[in-house]
This record gives structure tokens, C-alpha cells and sequence, in this order.
């Protein structure tokens, strides 16, 4: 591969198909062969999705980690031949999700797609540019509430979530949205 074609190419999220019950054991293994193999350049994250969820247990409510896709593990990478080598051949690894086999190269997953993941398991990935307060008048641009107005009520920076307080049949509801439902209302909007 020319060096042309592996600066063209981005870093994208893509998903790898694993025997259920190896996905931690998948994630070290590739972690070993991405350092062994020097493919720190093309490999950089390798992540296996999981929730915190709470069981009740004699009496208590116990909280434990769960895996959210079970059978998968997520790998930002590079997609040149030599990284589709390095981790199609990870043992524990079945294959790409997105490949049609006989060796193509799979789709990664959409920008869209990769922040549900990561707001899904806690994570907000990109962080949307709008500064909020609370008494704020915002517009709403998407979701069942597209094209209304409302008040912030409140706002998690962290995960990327803000209420807020919009008016439905004469009353005043809080919703929670993801920053990038939201954008500041503009001059002459009003309630």
C-alpha cells in the first residue's frame, strides 16, 4: 500500500463478530497483537461495550456490569490490509460485521451509529458546541418534539443530555434530549 492510500484513509469504528462469552479475551488478545505486530498506527481503541445494571439480591439492590452486545466487540482503526490481517486473525475473532466475506474489507459504522453506542454505555463521543444555561430558551430540531421551544431545565456536559421543559396540551412537560437535539432559540422566538 502506498503511503497516499493509508493517510486517505480515516479512523473508523467497526465491529467485530466473537465467540459469546470471549469478548474481554478478544480485547486483550488484540490489545497483545496491535503492540507485538507494531500496528499502534492503523489499531487505537478496542472497546467491549458494557452497562451498569442493578439486580436485587437477598434484600439488596446489587449493581454489577453487563455486557450491551453480547457476542461483539467495537475496534477504531485504520482499514488498511495489514491491520484487516492483524485482527481478522485474532483468535476468538469470527469476522467483520459489514463484510460480505471472501476476504472484502467491511463498512464501518456511521458517526450517527457510534454515539448511540457510546451515549447507550455512558459515553458522549463528540461533544456538540452550544452553551447552555438554565432559564434558556432553546429550539428543538429533532424527534417527536422537532420545531417546538422550550426551557433548560437542567444539563449533564458529561453524557451530553439536557431537559428540557417544553408546553404540551396546556401543560409543561420535561423531556430529555441529547445536545444534538437541541440549538439555541432564535431573536423573536418566545413561549
Amino acid at each position: 500500500m502506498s503511503t497516499f492510500d493509508r493517510i486517505s484513509q480515516e479512523k473508523a469504528w467497526y465491529v467485530l463478530h466473537t465467540y459469546s462469552g470471549y469478548e474481554m479475551k478478544v480485547q486483550q488478545n488484540l490489545n497483545s497483537r496491535m503492540t507485538s505486530m507494531g500496528m499502534e498506527d492503523n489499531i487505537f481503541q478496542i472497546l467491549v461495550p458494557e452497562q451498569e445494571v442493578y439486580e436485587e439480591k437477598n434484600g439488596e439492590t446489587v449493581s454489577k456490569m453487563k455486557k450491551a452486545f453480547p457476542g461483539y466487540v467495537l475496534v477504531q482503526m485504520i482499514m488498511s490490509d495489514e491491520a484487516w490481517y492483524v485482527v481478522r486473525n485474532t483468535p476468538g475473532v469470527t469476522g467483520f460485521v459489514g463484510s460480505h466475506g471472501a476476504g472484502s474489507k467491511p463498512s464501518p459504522l456511521l458517526p450517527e451509529e457510534v454515539d448511540d453506542v457510546m451515549r447507550s454505555i455512558g459515553i458522549n463521543p463528540r461533544k456538540v458546541a452550544i452553551e447552555l444555561e438554565v432559564g434558556q430558551l432553546v429550539e428543538i430540531t429533532s424527534g417527536a418534539f422537532a420545531g417546538m421551544e422550550g426551557i433548560v431545565e437542567d444539563f449533564d456536559e458529561d453524557k451530553g443530555k439536557v431537559t428540557v421543559s417544553v408546553e404540551m396540551f396546556g401543560r409543561e412537560t420535561d423531556t430529555e434530549l441529547d445536545y444534538s437535539e437541541v440549538k439555541e432559540a432564535e431573536e423573536g422566538f418566545s413561549l
